[in-house]
């Protein structure tokens, strides 16, 4: 029996791996499987309600490391990982995304000679200002199996010289949650809950440094909110980070008066997924949702110079848009006018990403 650790650590990584879990777990003779969670969300809106929904057990493990810089975070994790593995002795750990749990419990295993698997590799927005794209960058180099979830991730794996029998196109393993869980998020009450009708409120996310740490381009996106929310109603799940910066800018009073403006707080998986099947757009920064919304066929804007998920440009409805308030309208009013970008939802982000997963490690 092989021992396995599938370690979770920000909200992006329980739906990746509660897909993941489950599919394991069908093979009891096979797999010894742990969950490990280093704590890095550690809020309650932000951790438990999305264990609860995607329905994982509680972890065996809980690193508690809380919040942090990236150093101190890594630091922690780092260090109390490798107290696990080194009395847990697993075969193999995999972790999955770009976040610093990611880099470091890969590292952690690596220099322990254990055999590391990265769920969601090969991609990269070409961007070394962005911590994520260096997690990405490093975890890559010392995995052992790299599971991609779209062609470029293979390409941009064999441009950087790693071994063609290290990459297996797998599939989007994101879109396994949703498919297991659109039933139950249609059945959410969340519109009820605040009064909104179906494609007819905007959908908004903001978390990353570069748009809400930064007063002048936070100002840019406000303004533009302000514009767009003449025309329709726009919903924020607000991030804490994103509160934090409205607070630390003095921004509270611009945005109360924005009265087509809803703040609400971070929202469970369900209905956060309702929100997305009935906006009219979505507004964000997150990888994950661009993601998403390409399987849902809604049109996705996203705030960002660039993206490590290109096929949802290539094939999706996502479309980038510069951090100008001129080109955030822009964008939100041709939407509103009916033109809607088209796409198609790409190979393998079909469900199954799992089982293809799991069916290599059973076979290897």
């Amino acid at each position: 029996m092989k021992k396995i650790h599938l370690v979770v650590g920000a909200r992006p990584n329980f739906m990746k791996m509660a897909p993941l879990f489950k599919e394991f777990a069908k093979f009891p003779e096979e797999f010894e499987v742990k969950l490990i969670h280093t704590g890095q969300h550690y809020d309650e809106r932000m951790s438990k309600f999305f264990f609860d929904d995607l329905q994982m057990p509680v972890p065996d493990e809980y690193l508690e490391v809380g919040s942090g810089t990236h150093g101190e975070q890594t630091g922690k994790i780092m260090e109390r990982y490798e107290a696990v593995l080194l009395k847990d002795k697993p075969d193999l750990v995999i972790v999955a995304g770009d976040v610093n749990s990611t880099i470091a419990c890969a590292l952690d295993a690596a220099k322990l000679h254990i055999q590391v698997a990265h769920l969601e590799a090969g991609l990269r927005s070409f961007d070394r200002t962005m911590p994520e794209e260096l997690n990405r960058l490093m975890t890559d180099a010392i995995s052992d199996f790299l599971l991609t979830p779209s062609p470029d991730g293979d390409m941009n794996l064999l441009k950087e010289g790693i071994s063609k029998g290290k990459i297996y196109f797998v599939g989007n393993i994101m879109i396994d949650s949703l498919v297991q869980y659109k039933e139950k998020a249609g059945n959410s009450n969340i519109l009820e809950e605040y009064g909104l009708k179906p494609h007819e409120f905007v959908l908004i996310t903001l978390h990353r440094p570069s748009n809400v740490d930064n007063k002048e381009g936070f100002l840019k996106i406000l303004n533009a909110f302000e514009e767009i929310s003449k025309s329709i109603k726009l919903v924020f799940p607000i991030h804490p980070r994103a509160k934090k910066q409205i607070k630390i800018f003095g921004l509270n009073e611009k945005v109360e008066k924005m009265k087509n403006l809803l703040l609400i707080d971070p929202i469970g998986y369900y209905d956060f997924i309702k929100l997305e099947m009935e906006a009219k757009f979505i507004l964000t920064d997150s990888g994950g949702i661009q993601e998403e919304t390409t399987f849902f066929g809604i049109p996705c804007l996203t705030l960002r110079p660039n993206t490590e998920r290109p096929i949802t440009i290539t094939e999706g409805t996502n479309k980038l848009v510069k951090l100008e308030t001129e080109d955030i309208i822009k964008e939100a009013k041709e939407i509103l006018n009916g033109k809607t970008k088209k796409g198609k939802i790409p190979k393998f982000w079909d469900g199954k990403t799992a089982e293809r997963i799991v069916e290599i490690f059973r076979e290897k």
